[in-house]
Order: structure tokens, then sequence, then C-alpha cells
């Protein structure tokens, strides 16, 4: 994941939540988000 950009990350946890994908694969995405600080905003639920 370190290799993804801030932009690309949340992008991925877009996708991920739009095409239903693994509730696993999701919370790693939004794990990853947390520890960048990219959920400040509820837009991220």
């Amino acid at each position: 994941m370190n290799n993804l950009s801030d932009d690309l990350l949340v992008e991925a946890y877009h996708q991920a939540k739009a095409l239903n994908l693994a509730p696993d694969f999701i919370r790693l995405i939004k794990r990853e988000m947390e520890q960048r600080s990219l959920l400040l905003s509820p837009i991220y639920p």
C-alpha cells in the first residue's frame, strides 16, 4: 500500500465500496487511509 498515492488510495476505497468487494479488503484500505490521516471527514463511512 505504501506505493499508492493518497489519491489512488482514496479512489481504490471508493471503487472497492462501489463494487461491494470483500469487507476485509475494504477494512485494509480504510486502515491505511486512517494511518495517512485521510479519514478526517465523515464522507468515508
